[in-house]
């Protein structure tokens, strides 16, 4: 339990409080005084993720909605595929949006039923195109990789917008009235009473930014920030073992041939199917097959309790090597994939020195991107990350991976809200059963 001063961002107000933390996530948070509260709420609830919670009903899933509720905080939504009766109900208890649509005729039901619709535009999850037709009403981004920072962030999406045909204005009002009026802040318009939060931009075709104010103050400029950040003094420590290749090995009691289960990848999107592969069990140990894109996947806690599993993916297409990063959302454990178990406990064993990051190993060689601030953060300029970050997709690209964002992509492996089969360091997951379930078919 940590003890400290919370910071409300949107009222400024500063009070005590306590805050449990479970597997390197925010459990709740407690006020030290005044009645107890299991959640307190700045603004809103930021992703209902565990829809499942809702349409079952569970008690403490509900009694979150309801406290955000009585205190008319807007709650958001995370529903991918989900509709019919059950997106019926999840909409009931009073959830308002949804930045997980896919697909269009999703986006379009969640709508007319009431939900606002948030067209997501990040490197891994790429709907715009796809749903731009609908009549969203927010453009978001979600999970952005520097080399796309460099080319752009909302100021993108909205350039991207227009060249698919979107209204200029109703795209702007996606990203400023929209969003603001529906949250409840005192910007997004230029109008009295309102922060003075403004950008200004070259046209409405290329949205080019030339000037940025915050709170009327000039902070940014064709480009070029006009004020220092200095990068926090935080030790990072990584709470795990030094892995030995035999922790990466997929057992089994049974001898042949084996039917597992396989999270199967899909580009551009962060669903994932579930498949199936046929393996040779020897010895006690399931072997992969590189050569049918089955390579072994695993995720290993790092915040003390050293758990971990193992299981099979399909669609990354390594032919050697290992891939490792502790950017695996949302609990930012160490997930890896490789093709082998040496070259994988190499790439944990290389995140645990670096405390944090990204890390390729192929051929006896180890290339990696250093992630110094909570295994997530770099202190380095965007433009420094995004050409380490370059190299080291080249780095993989020549180990077979054919994925434009293969770390990107794997961190998501690990979300277990977004359907169909994704992996913690608790094992194998159902998202649409939302329950454990074997490798072993």
């Amino acid at each position: 339990m940590l003890k400290g001063n919370l910071l409300n961002l949107f009222t400024e107000e500063i009070y005590p409080a306590e805050v449990e933390i479970q597997n390197g996530k925010i459990k709740c948070i407690r006020e030290v005084k005044g009645e107890f509260k299991n959640y307190i709420l700045p603004g809103f609830i930021a992703e209902m993720m565990n829809f499942p919670g809702v349409i079952g009903e569970d008690q403490v899933v509900l009694e979150k909605i309801k406290l955000a509720r009585e205190h008319f905080k807007p709650v958001d939504g995370h529903a991918p595929l989900l509709s019919g009766a059950d997106l019926c109900k999840y909409i009931a208890a009073g959830i308002s949006t949804d930045h997980e649509c896919s697909r269009r005729e999703e986006a379009q039901e969640k709508k007319r039923l009431g939900m606002k619709i948030m067209i997501r535009e990040g490197s891994s999850a790429k709907n715009l195109e796809e749903l731009q037709s609908v009549g969203g009403d927010f453009l978001v981004s979600d999970d952005r990789h520097p080399q796309d920072l460099l080319e752009g962030h909302l100021d993108h999406t909205l350039q991207k917008a227009v060249q698919l045909g979107l209204d200029p204005v109703e795209a702007i009002r996606m990203v400023t009235l929209n969003p603001t009026s529906h949250y409840h802040l005192d910007t997004g318009s230029i109008s009295p009473g309102k922060r003075a939060d403004l950008v200004l931009v070259d046209d409405l075709e290329h949205f080019n930014v030339r000037k940025v104010l915050i709170n009327g103050e000039m902070v940014a400029r064709e480009g070029k920030a006009l004020f220092k950040v200095q990068p926090p003094m935080i030790e990072n420590t990584f709470r795990l073992r030094d892995k030995k290749p035999s922790d990466f090995e997929v057992q089994s009691n049974l001898s042949g041939k084996v039917a597992v289960r396989v999270i199967k990848v899909i580009e551009g999107q962060l669903l994932t199917e579930e498949s199936e592969a046929i393996l040779e069990s020897s010895g006690g140990v399931l072997k992969v097959d590189p050569e049918n894109d089955i390579l072994k996947i695993a995720v290993v806690e790092r915040y003390g309790a050293n758990h971990m599993s193992n299981a099979f993916v399909n669609g990354f297409k390594l032919e050697k090597g290992a891939i490792a990063s502790s950017v695996a959302h949302d609990s930012h454990n160490i997930i890896v994939v490789g093709t082998n178990s040496q070259d994988m406990a190499a790439a944990v064993n290389t995140l645990k020195k670096n405390r944090g990051g990204l890390v390729a190993v192929c051929d006896d060689e180890v290339h990696s991107l250093k992630l110094p601030i909570a295994g997530l953060m770099s202190t380095l300029s965007a433009g420094e990350v995004s050409d380490q970050l370059t190299k080291l997709h080249d780095v993989v690209k020549d180990m077979g991976c054919k994925l434009a964002s293969p770390f990107m992509t794997m961190s998501f492996m690990a979300l277990l809200v977004i359907p169909k089969l994704k992996i913690s360091d608790q094992g194998l997951f159902d998202v649409e059963n939302f329950q454990f379930v074997d490798v072993l078919k």
